[in-house]
């Protein structure tokens, strides 16, 4: 029903954004299923940003490798490097592994 909601009001100006939430309907949905704080979870793309300027900042000034083993090799290290800064704890993250443990009890208690 928001579905039809959001195509009536907004259809018309935004044709394929509107389309895309249609064709893909299938697969947004079971987004919904969630709180809110797991959906902000699971779409907050800030640290991902920041993990990929990370690695940017080590392979910018190199134009090539000798080989792939090479470039995965400075990769893992910066992984390395960027995980011993990554400190930061997530607002209401007990909130969240709560809920999450409730959404997927089966995969995620061995990693309690």
């Amino acid at each position: 029903m928001a579905l039809d909601e959001l195509k009536q009001e907004w259809g018309d100006k935004y044709i394929l954004a509107v389309g895309a939430w249609e064709r893909n309907w299938d697969r947004i949905r079971t987004m919904f299923g969630f709180t809110q704080e797991i959906r902000t979870l699971i779409y907050t793309t800030n640290p991902i940003e920041s993990f990929h300027r990370q690695l940017r900042k080590v392979t910018k000034n190199r134009s090539m490798f000798p080989t792939d083993t090479a470039a995965l090799k400075l990769l893992y290290l910066a992984t390395c490097e960027v995980l011993k800064k990554w400190t930061i704890k997530l607002r209401k993250w007990n909130m969240i592994l709560a809920q999450l443990s409730i959404h997927f009890s089966d995969r995620i208690q061995g990693h309690l």
